[in-house]
């Protein structure tokens, strides 16, 4: 298939097939094509951990080139304390971002479609201080509905069609930046389940199988590169939280959502009991639409300790 930036593709195809949002990330990465996805792991102090992580996946020079605009969507929908791992940490945008602008990208723009009050959440967040270059970086909360794109999803087989976010669809590039949480409908919330919060209509998901309309829009929604802030992992009372955090000093990376999102599920407990990716089935419907890798022991899995 022929590779296509977003701008062209929502130029051609708002309402129709949207199949061509296939990232770059995954065709360029041929050791993985070989012996499985690539999985990037580091462990240690949190503010090496990104730089590390993408380091193993070779730099973020990899996904981000000179004079591009890159989208970098962490969790910030709750106006929940950071620290309980409600949300992503501010710290960890804040090494992204630095990261992006160091690989040469013009604009970076920081986003999500919050649940509770946007300013409340970004307050709460911390996430301002992410904020390294304020004529290069930007923070965007979107609370209008005229800021998405009715979007059709050709492989979708409960999810037809969605209103996503426009700026995504423009970007060069996007990178998910979801936190690993405990959530009270899908088990766990982190790459695939976060990009919900790329839609303006999410509640409509909830009224039908809310499993197979994530991995539905994964289809069309489809990050250059997934980062998972394990920094803290709130492991029961999620989404927002109050509920039990588990200090794990990690971040994941890597190109396939599927991969990545599995293995994130086996580095802790969840609700005090372990699952794998195969337990959840919003992983497993996606795995099946041909996303990405579910099985751990089929991945390339690179750790690092910082």
């Amino acid at each position: 298939m022929q590779d296509v930036n977003r701008r062209e593709f929502l130029k051609a195809s708002l309402g129709i097939a949207a199949a061509s949002l296939l990232p770059k990330a995954l065709f360029a990465a041929a050791p993985e094509a070989a012996t499985g996805p690539l999985v990037a792991v580091a462990r240690g102090a949190n503010s090496k951990l990104v730089r590390a992580a993408v380091g193993l996946l070779g730099g973020m020079g990899q996904f981000v080139k000179p004079g591009e605009t890159v989208c970098v969507k962490p969790n910030l929908s709750f106006a929940a304390n950071s620290e309980c791992g409600a949300t992503t940490s501010a710290g960890i945008v804040k090494q992204v971002v630095e990261l992006c602008l160091a690989a040469g990208a013009a604009r970076v723009i920081i986003l999500d479609h919050t649940i509770q009050e946007a300013a409340l959440c970004v307050e709460r967040s911390g996430v301002e201080t992410a904020l390294v270059d304020k004529a290069k970086v930007s923070l965007l909360t979107l609370t209008k509905e005229r800021q998405f794109a009715e979007t059709a999803i050709p492989q979708g087989k409960e999810l037809k069609t969605a209103k996503i976010a426009k700026v995504v669809l423009e970007a060069d590039k996007f990178i998910n930046l979801p936190t690993a949480k405990s959530h009270s409908a899908t088990g766990v919330s982190l790459g695939m389940k976060g990009l919900m919060g790329l839609i303006w209509d999410r509640g409509t998901l909830h009224q039908m199988n809310l499993h197979q309309a994530i991995a539905d829009l994964a289809t069309v929604i489809r990050p250059d590169l997934t980062i998972i802030d394990a920094t803290r992992a709130l492991t029961s009372g999620g989404p927002g939280g109050p509920g039990k955090t588990v200090q794990l000093d990690t971040v994941i990376a890597g190109t396939d959502p599927v991969a990545v999102d599995s293995y994130a599920v086996g580095i802790t407990q969840w609700y005090n009991k372990s699952f794998s990716g195969k337990s959840v089935k919003y992983i497993v419907a996606a795995a099946e639409l041909g996303l990405g890798q579910i099985d751990t022991a089929k991945m390339q899995i690179k750790e690092v300790k910082v």
